[in-house]
């Protein structure tokens, strides 16, 4: 990966910075960048615009950006805090999830937010359907803490506005003529691989084919749309309207010793 890239504060499973040598060759540059599912918010730090309108469903993720926005100081000073050697041990990071799960919206479950994420099991973000946040402890020897990378994101908000909505409303609100770059929770690789749990919720198939149809709806606007997803029978059905250019990502898939092999993705461009 070139070091010309800027690299997302947050681990995140499946964030794309490894992936913006190719994602980059296929988002023009535009006014406006959309990014309905922004997750790490790789491509809105590596894709030029003059706008960004950076959604996700996760108002975790949302109100921690919104800070970082409005207040870099205040939460990376309070977050700094628990990144300390006492508190990466399986009891500390249990006791802070209890922390933050009992937490209403507050500067200090934005810190717990980004500890979690840091110590957390391999870059998850996963909730119960109670809402709860429940990654186990990845137990690593020392987590690092993103200093620098939170302070480039904080500068590059400026240029940004912030939601917190469903996909639909956010591809539906996009302005005129906008690119729109949308990574969703992906579709199973098969049957008996459903592992899309998003949010309090699974992104389920119907969604997808929503999605689908939001990206036909948006280019009667004159927007360019483009989707991430597996290269399977079913994401090749329901992106038949679009043109879908294939790519192979070297990735975990599975949790059992930690396999690493190379599975098929595809981009789907519309307009």
């Amino acid at each position: 990966m070139s070091g010309l890239y800027r690299r997302p504060f947050l681990k995140w499973a499946g964030g794309k910075y490894r992936l913006l040598d190719t994602l980059t060759t296929h988002i023009p540059k535009r006014s406006c960048l959309v990014e309905p599912f922004v997750g790490a918010g790789a491509v809105f730090l590596n894709v030029p615009a003059k706008r960004f309108i950076l959604n996700d469903i996760n108002p975790d993720l949302i109100d921690l950006y919104q800070r970082l926005q409005t207040e870099p100081s205040a939460v990376i000073e309070a977050a700094a805090t628990l990144f300390k050697p006492k508190f990466n041990t399986p009891a500390q990071y249990y006791k802070f999830r209890a922390q933050f799960n009992s937490a209403g919206t507050s500067l200090k479950r934005c810190a717990l937010f980004l500890y979690l994420n840091r110590h957390g099991y391999n870059g998850l973000c996963r909730y119960n359907l109670k809402g709860q946040f429940n990654v186990p402890f990845g137990n690593y020897l020392k987590p690092y803490f993103p200093l620098a990378e939170m302070q480039a994101f904080s500068l590059h908000t400026q240029k940004a506005q912030f939601t917190c909505q469903p996909f639909e409303e956010s591809i539906k609100k996009a302005p005129r003529n906008a690119v729109i770059y949308c990574d969703p929770p992906y579709a199973p690789l098969s049957k008996t691989a459903n592992f899309t749990g998003y949010a309090a919720c699974k992104f389920s198939l119907e969604a997808q084919a929503k999605l689908a149809k939001a990206a036909v709806k948006a280019t009667q606007k004159g927007c360019l749309v483009l989707i991430s997803n597996h290269d399977t029978p079913f994401t090749r059905e329901l992106y038949k309207e679009a043109t879908c250019h294939q790519l192979e990502v070297q990735r975990v898939i599975s949790c059992k010793g930690m396999k690493r092999q190379k599975v098929k993705e595809l981009i789907a461009v519309y307009g």
